[in-house]
């Protein structure tokens, strides 16, 4: 890939031309504010000038309800040899395609899996497609030459290319990031009429929870509409839960039914909590592989300088690597958190040289017990 067009000029797209322009690829860079357009050229992600001919690639980063409207106008321009999008959803951009009359076999829809709660050309870095799933849609069968352009790009950008159907992509992004998305904004919402004292007893799981909340409005409203349907079903399936466990606890609250009925309903609840442990056991970890087979060490790290390095230093003394690192820091309090994720069978290992050298260790998970 010689040369290539990035129209949005946000996280995603200019992110995109940092990795084209990091191998090599001539990229010109276009967004509907200029300003955008030249802090990312600023960072060293391609040009604001005008291709002088036609590019091989020309990669839409913009809203799924502008990605037709766009794809017609560069087409009736000539502007591309072929065409990709990264929209979060892709029935309804390609239907409004054909409905434009849009060349479609020019095009293959793509979805990158990747990306922040933060957006902006100041937010983008080459590496951030490194080892994510990047769906691609093709209008036609395997080994066309607009597919094979989208599998060089996917590559280009470190990528894993996946290969779904504009329907399947859809109902699947509704499940994994649509849904939850507002589930998260839905409970941050609650949280505004909430008196500022009891604010301070939030701890990380409501944090941990509500961190896909902060993210575009706009944007997120422009995903959701475009998906409406499958996200619905979603929400709906989400709902019908809920409503069953606020049953079981107005029933506990109740307590009118005796025994029988609090073990009922505990069970009730029970079985629903045991539901969600085993659903997030089976969401995949870093490289591909469950959570469970990095399991964290927990380390409280005073709040002094250098204490995080000669912990991180300690762990490489140790002779393990780390698979991942999470911080968590309270203003009340003089210490932080640490959780090192590493390989399963590390775990009991390094927590025990750890304690060897002083470190208050605070526990491990039941996956990285000794019987394990």
């Amino acid at each position: 890939m010689r040369s290539a067009l990035i129209v949005g000029t946000g996280l995603i797209g200019t992110s995109v031309a940092l990795a084209l322009r990091a191998g090599g690829t001539a990229t010109h860079l276009r967004d509907a504010d200029p300003s955008a357009a030249r802090t990312a050229e600023a960072l060293g992600a391609g040009t604001t000038e005008a291709p002088r001919g036609r590019v091989d690639l020309a990669v839409l980063a913009v809203p799924p309800a502008q990605v037709a409207p766009v794809l017609r106008s560069l087409q009736q321009q000539g502007v591309a040899r072929f065409y990709t999008d990264v929209a979060g959803v892709k029935s309804l951009p390609h239907r409004e395609a054909r409905a434009l009359g849009c060349d479609l076999a020019s095009v293959v829809g793509g979805h990158p899996l990747a990306g922040g709660e933060r957006s902006g050309p100041l937010t983008a870095r080459a590496d951030l497609f490194e080892g994510r799933p990047w769906v691609l849609v093709p209008g036609g069968p395997a080994g066309t030459p607009a597919l094979n352009c989208a599998l060089e790009l996917v590559a280009r950008c470190g990528a894993t290319p996946v290969l779904l159907d504009a329907d399947a992509h859809d109902r699947a992004m509704a499940l994994v990031s649509h849904a939850p998305h507002l589930v998260s904004s839905l409970v941050a919402a609650r949280l505004l009429d909430v008196d500022a004292a009891v604010l301070r007893l939030a701890g990380e799981g409501l944090r941990d929870l509500t961190r896909i909340a902060d993210g575009s409005p706009a944007l997120w409203s422009d995903v959701l509409a475009a998906n409406a349907g499958p996200v619905a079903s979603a929400l709906y399936a989400i709902a019908a839960d809920v409503l069953e466990a606020a049953d079981s606890l107005r029933e506990l609250d109740q307590d009118g039914g005796g025994e029988k009925v609090r073990l009922r309903e505990e069970s009730r609840l029970n079985t629903a909590l045991q539901r969600g442990v085993d659903g997030r056991s089976v969401i995949p970890g870093r490289y591909g592989v469950p959570e469970a087979a990095c399991p964290a060490v927990e380390v409280a790290v005073g709040d002094s300088p250098g204490e995080l390095a000669r912990l991180l230093a300690d762990v490489a003394a140790v002779g393990c690597n780390i698979e991942d690192l999470e911080l968590e820091h309270s203003t009340d309090q003089q210490e932080g958190r640490v959780r090192v994720f590493v390989a399963r069978e590390r775990a009991y290992g390094l927590a025990a040289e750890l304690r060897l050298r002083s470190w208050p260790v605070l526990g491990l998970p039941a996956a990285a017990s000794r019987a394990s």
